[in-house]
């Protein structure tokens, strides 16, 4: 290759990693979803090689009696692996930018869990973050303006600035300065998917989706050798006490199980509620849910996963005749509901306490809000209207639960989106998250205004995903965003296409639940 070709191929590498605008150009994804092509057979072997490396590594490392078990076990969850790069593969519409984007997020979720004790680790990445974003959003000022428009900025931007003047007002310098930090980082990471879908006219989720897919597969991967196991690898603090039944990944790598239970359930709403995929991809998602649900057994994962197929089937039902190819179309998702249900463990699953003694540690959400609700009624009034300012990220440290010897108490969310609003960001916390909840609902259901008049309608995976998440508010934080904030991200790329992506420049609107007719 001569001096110059390198030069350019380069300069190419380094205008789609620098240049949110490539997104533009129209690329083919690299494995055909519609034919059999020799690059196939390439991949599969290749993916073969990985599955059996896998599965001979984990079966050395067994007595004889159990090693063609485990090493079967280990080829399994490793081709599973391998099969979801795959897939991700073979999604159209996956663009350098949102594939970047959701990678960064991802990550950076999964390395908060890995290297809990070794913040430096996520901090590094966050930086670059950081800086690739300060690089995309240039002008910086000019590309703010419109942000405001989006209800994903208010629920997961507002409460860090709000934070930021409490801990100000209280003078606790250090949290202010981080708490800046960290709005400076998720405001620029919103700001880019805005800048990017602007300049591209493309829909970054679809990259964020293959991004999402690519990190299951890497678990996986790397947790081959437990993940088909009764018992699984878990961190080794008080988070991974009594946590064993549930897959988190492999040593070195781990991912809470309700965390990863989201990333499948998005994956499932953005390529299975999408006509414009093949019907084996949208089918293959399905099934990617229903093989990862019930291995990390989390109920708010099938809660999210039931409201959704439910808001499906009514849209279904609202579009007209109901034919038996209707019917099937509505009742598949939830029929695979019921199944996950069972699988994870049926009623025993619904009711069972997670924890033998009710004081443990990481246990009994009420008990957390009520903290909450304690040192709020206790703060200032500074803290009352901003949020505490104790902590830069506004984590509890529960005063009530039972104290093991060797563990410190672990820092907790409020796993609750509104109790957290509060937390973080006081009384106008929650005003700013009822405010974008409110808006973004608005957008999901009603569309945005189109060039030239009228209304364009929200594709029905957006809606579904945007609606379903309600019943995620009283038991997760998902909707504020923060590190590793993987439904945020989701929700803010489609969001912002339907605001200022290529279609809204008045091409025809996909139905949703909004202009579905009975």
């Amino acid at each position: 290759m001569s001096e110059r070709s390198e030069r350019t191929g380069r300069g190419a590498a380094m205008r789609l990693l620098l240049d949110p605008g490539t997104a533009a150009g129209r690329r083919e994804p690299i494995l055909d979803p519609r034919r059999w092509r020799p690059r196939h057979r390439f991949a599969l072997l290749i993916g073969l090689g990985v599955a059996l490396a896998a599965g001979l590594f984990e079966a050395i490392q067994h007595t004889p009696q159990s090693s063609a078990a485990e090493g079967l076990r280990a080829f399994l969850a490793a081709g599973f692996a391998v099969g979801l790069v795959g897939f991700a593969l073979t999604l159209r519409g996956v663009t350098v930018p949102g594939f970047l984007v959701g990678a960064l997020f991802v990550t950076a979720g999964i390395l908060s869990w890995a290297y809990t004790d070794t913040p430096v680790v996520v901090w590094v990445l966050l930086l670059a973050e950081g800086a690739l974003f300060l690089v995309w959003t240039f002008p910086w000022l000019r590309n703010l303006a419109g942000l405001q428009k989006l209800g994903t900025a208010w629920l997961g931007l507002a409460y860090w600035l709000l934070g930021t003047l409490g801990a100000l007002l209280v003078w606790h310098p250090t949290v202010a300065v981080q708490r800046l930090t960290y709005a400076g980082l998720f405001t620029l990471a919103a700001v880019a998917v805005v800048v990017a879908t602007r300049k591209s006219g493309k829909d970054l989720s679809i990259g964020i989706t293959a991004a999402f897919l690519c990190a299951i597969a890497l678990l996986f991967l790397v947790g081959s050798g437990n993940a088909f196991d009764d018992f699984h690898a878990v961190p080794g603090n008080a988070w991974g006490l009594h946590m064993e039944y549930r897959f988190w990944g492999g040593p070195g790598l781990l991912y809470h199980p309700n965390s990863m239970a989201l990333l499948v359930v998005l994956i499932a709403v953005r390529i299975g509620a999408d006509a414009t995929f093949e019907r084996w991809q949208r089918y293959a998602a399905l099934g990617v849910v229903t093989v990862v649900l019930p291995l990390v057994n989390s109920r708010t994962g099938v809660l999210y996963l039931g409201a959704v197929a439910a808001l499906h089937a009514f849209v279904v039902w609202r579009r007209g005749a109901l034919t038996r190819a209707r019917i099937t179309e509505a009742a598949l998702p939830l029929v695979l509901v019921v199944v996950i249900t069972l699988a994870s463990g049926g009623y025993d699953f619904l009711t069972a306490q997670r924890y033998d003694n009710g004081g443990d540690i990481t246990s009994g959400r009420t008990a957390t809000w009520a903290q909450v609700w304690r040192e709020f009624t206790a703060d200032d009034v500074a803290q009352k209207l901003f949020g505490d300012a104790k902590y830069a990220r506004a984590y509890v440290i529960r005063t009530d639960s039972t104290l093991i010897p060797g563990i410190d108490r672990p820092k907790l969310t409020t796993d609750n989106a509104l109790v957290g609003s509060l937390r973080r960001g006081g009384a106008l916390g929650v005003l700013a998250f009822l405010l974008g909840l409110a808006l973004l609902l608005w957008h999901a259901v009603r569309g945005a205004p189109r060039h030239g008049g009228g209304r364009r309608a929200p594709p029905l995976w957006f809606t579904l995903a945007a609606l379903g998440s309600l019943v995620t508010i009283p038991t997760a934080d998902w909707l504020l965003g923060g590190t590793g904030g993987t439904l945020w991200i989701y929700l803010l790329a489609g969001e912002a296409f339907l605001l200022v992506g290529a279609a809204s420049d008045g091409s025809e609107s996909a139905r949703t639940l909004a202009t579905a007719k009975t």
